[in-house]
């Protein structure tokens, strides 16, 4: 292909390469403790917080999934980043993270044990842990859609390489070298996502040609459609007024994309967003490293503002890609396909360090907590209580290996699916987010909530939601004799409202039903106004 790298684009990747694996092993000498592994000793500022969370959030899944999901189905996806972090992450910052700081904890599991129980904290800990598991696999296999294209390799070698590297920095720099490494991937992920979009663009003639080739494309796919079928066309079909719906950010309940009004409202807006900025543990994780509980409330402030131009950098390239690559036959291509045929020499690296950049912050960050995890809620909660934390370190850098190698056998596993990239990750995420957003806000606001009423809440909302996916797969529903349960394509979105109802409601009931937990239990939680010290490493 004439878009691969040339001399050039391969000297500005290995530079930048180069730097962030030496910044991460030089930050890997300062580590001594499980502490400074797994929160940097508390000792992170805001700036690099923030910088972080935006990096983590928006990884080599979203430069490829938003911008497919945006070919495939226009700017609706927008709504993900405006509506699905910007409130989520004001409301975290001035109730949710202040609270998680001052009880010290390390992961959001172990706050659930300190409410409710052990049962709710093993159980969410394996939930998180399974997810972001596949989901290293799907961010390796995202890596390799992009590097395949312009490097021109197979797949599995770049899936190995981009491994190994990252690999490399997190085990030996823990959540510090996460987050400063973040920080200049950060600034790198925009500027050249920029690039594409400025430069893309420019290719077509401006934001009003990019509407008019919208309006016409849209207006042949309407013709076509008709003529299948043996309708009569709509006049408005050929009104160049009339709406284009790949530019739409409020798309009907009968729309054929996954982002109906609804969905992303009730399902995005009130359960999924929540459930992420709150309760993901591969962010939180960084606000719970912060000096003090100011910086990490002004930490959510700061990203909250940076998310506000991800989709027109991310989103907007794969609108560009639909008017000049209409026939592409998978949406994940879009933004590999801008990349190799605009992009100069110089500058294609740029992009591809850039793309890097933002794969690599998001694997490290899932490495990171989910290592977390294994360590604090599975391994010292249950194996070995006495783990000290030199102790606590090997383990985590042992589970991190462990983790790398898993990420790789899954990423050869989801080669062969044909989802999209950003499905995948949403449909992992809406089978249990809704449930753990279902027993996370009545633990910190009802006192009545209590274990029993959380662990079978929990486990109902996450079967439930499993089989609402089940049930409306053509193999089960046909099978079955019956119709799909949704008429909209992926319909991650429903599954999260439908799972966190039904979570709450058992709950409610079973909480009722059951003796409460002790006064003292609920103390720490309850009484914020008497837990005010701050924790030290």
């Amino acid at each position: 292909m004439n878009g691969q790298l040339a001399t050039l684009d391969y000297i500005v990747l290995c530079v930048y390469l180069g730097g962030i694996l030496a910044l991460g092993l030089s930050l890997g000498r300062k580590i001594r403790t499980g502490t400074d592994f797994f929160l940097a000793g508390r000792s992170l500022p805001w700036w690099a917080i923030s910088m972080s969370l935006v990096a983590t959030d928006i990884g080599g899944t979203d430069i490829i999934g938003v911008g497919g999901a945006a070919y495939s189905h226009g700017m609706a996806v927008g709504n993900f980043e405006w509506i699905g972090c910007v409130p989520a992450m004001i409301v975290a910052s001035f109730i949710f993270i202040p609270l998680f700081y001052r009880l010290g904890i390390y992961t959001i599991p172990e706050f659930m044990e300190r409410r409710y129980n052990a049962f709710v904290r093993s159980a969410l800990a394996a939930c998180w842990l399974a997810f972001m598991a596949c989901n290293l696999g799907i961010m390796l296999f995202a890596s390799a859609k992009m590097m395949s294209v312009l490097f021109g390799w197979d797949q599995a070698t770049c899936i190995w390489a981009t491994a190994i590297l990252v690999g490399i920095y997190t085990c030996a720099g823990g959540l510090a070298a996460v987050v400063y490494t973040d920080m200049i991937q950060c600034v790198v992920m925009i500027g050249g996502c920029l690039l594409v979009l400025v430069i893309g663009l420019i290719d077509i003639g401006g934001v009003g040609e990019l509407k008019n080739r919208l309006r016409e494309i849209e207006a042949k796919q309407a013709i076509a459609a008709a003529q299948e079928t043996g309708a009569a066309l709509p006049d408005q079909q050929m009104d160049p007024d009339a709406k284009i719906e790949h530019a739409s950010l409020i798309l009907p309940v009968d729309t054929k994309s996954p982002f109906p009004w609804t969905g992303i409202l009730f399902g995005l807006a009130f359960i999924l967003s929540p459930a992420y900025w709150i309760g993901n543990q591969a962010i939180v994780q960084r606000s719970l490293g912060a000096k003090s509980e100011f910086e990490a409330k002004q930490a959510y402030i700061w990203g909250a503002v940076l998310k506000n131009i991800i989709p027109i950098i991310i989103a907007v390239p794969g609108l560009i890609a639909f008017v000049k690559y209409p026939e592409l036959a998978d949406g994940d291509q879009a933004f590999p396909m801008l990349v190799s045929q605009l992009l100069p020499t110089g500058i294609r690296g740029l992009f591809l360090a850039a793309f890097l950049a933002a794969l690599m912050s998001s694997v490290d960050s899932y490495l990171n907590s989910a290592s977390t995890i294994l360590s604090h809620d599975l391994y010292k909660r249950f194996l070995n209580p006495a783990a000290t934390d030199e102790r606590l370190l090997i383990v985590g850098r042992t589970t991190t290996v462990a983790l790398v190698c898993w990420a790789i056998m899954f990423a050869f596993l989801v080669m062969d699916m044909k989802e999209g990239i950003y499905t995948m990750f949403q449909t992992l995420m809406a089978f249990f987010q809704g449930p753990a957003l279902a027993i996370l806000l009545p633990g910190i606001f009802w006192k009545r909530a209590n274990g029993i009423g959380a662990g079978a809440g929990f486990v109902c909302g996450v079967l439930f939601s499993i089989s609402l996916y089940a049930l409306n797969q053509p193999l089960i529903y046909e099978t079955l004799g019956l119709q799909p349960l949704f008429q909209v394509a992926d319909p991650f979105l429903y599954f999260s409202v439908w799972a966190f109802l039904l979570a709450l409601g058992v709950l409610v009931v079973v909480s009722l039903l059951t003796k409460p937990e002790p006064e003292e239990k609920l103390a720490a939680i309850f009484d914020r106004h008497k837990n005010t010290k701050e924790p030290t490493a």
